[in-house]
């Protein structure tokens, strides 16, 4: 993965957990833009370690559940995690 798309993947890896993830539901809230960026590096360095879908939809439920209390949605996690990767695929040329 060339440094241009590292960081369109990163930049896509934000927008999807903010605007797509949202478990706490602050994507319509400009002031919480930030929320979630403490995640973005290592859902990023699972896309790059070629996770699988599962792996990174564990790590975002592990999330919810254990450091935000929240009920585990393990269907819209795993849509998640296919757009994730779906990004992943859609900017890198092999």
């Amino acid at each position: 993965m060339s440094t241009q798309e590292g960081k369109a993947l990163y930049q896509r890896v934000d927008e999807v957990l903010h605007y797509l993830w949202d478990p706490i539901g602050v994507s319509g809230i400009p002031a919480a833009r930030n929320e979630y960026q403490s995640y973005v590096p290592i859902v990023f360095a699972l896309l790059n370690e070629n996770a699988s879908m599962e792996q990174i939809a564990g790590y975002l439920n592990e999330i919810v559940t254990k450091q935000m209390g929240l009920r585990e949605n393990t269907d819209a996690t795993r849509h998640v995690a296919a757009v994730l990767q779906d990004w992943k695929a859609a900017l890198t040329v092999d």
